[in-house]
């Protein structure tokens, strides 16, 4: 089973490295899709209050809109040690040196639980950052990733952006915060 998740994200891969021969794509409106399968079992209505999460996060993200965009973290938001402040100022930092930022996502797994009163979303997930270099005006990726687990907590009727589900360390020095901590 899980041969065919590989096969099926490098053949995702493959096949928009080929349509976009190598380059950024142009941005779009959608910036999440769900490969084939996933999400079927799952309750609809979280689906579609995940996706305008995301949505919404893109949205922020295409406008450079600093403070719409950290809306989307969680209060305790923690990945790999960094928190909500460290996020803002890598945002920042993105914002600074890129233009025409957008995102993309394919969601190949989604689980979806509730521990003591918390809705938790655990949604794996291979994607890119792009932009344009502000200085050269070169399309760039910022960033990638490959099946990136992202968790997401409901707080205050929202879904927020919380962090990895692979774990976190207590402290990770500054010098070593990736560029775009992933959504």
């Amino acid at each position: 089973m899980k041969r065919r998740s590989v096969i099926k994200i490098i053949l995702i891969l493959v096949g928009t490295l080929i349509l976009n021969q190598g380059q950024p794509p142009n941005p779009v409106a959608a910036a999440v899709e769900f490969a084939p399968g996933v999400g079927a079992d799952a309750d609809q209505p979280v689906i579609r209050e995940l996706l305008a999460a995301f949505d919404e996060a893109e949205a922020a993200v295409k406008k450079a809109d600093l403070d719409a965009l950290m809306k989307f973290y969680a209060t305790t938001y923690n990945y790999h040690g960094l928190k909500r402040s460290d996020v803002r100022r890598v945002w920042e930092e993105v914002f600074v040196h890129y233009g025409d930022i957008s995102s993309s996502h394919v969601f190949t797994e989604l689980k979806l639980a509730q521990a003591d009163g918390v809705r938790k979303a655990f949604v794996t997930c291979t994607g890119w950052l792009y932009g344009t270099e502000k200085q050269t005006g070169k399309p760039i990726t910022i960033d990638s990733w490959v099946r990136e687990v992202h968790y997401l907590v409901k707080e205050e009727g929202a879904w927020r952006f919380f962090g990895n589900a692979g774990g976190a360390d207590d402290h990770v020095p500054a010098g070593s915060a990736p560029h775009h901590p992933l959504f």
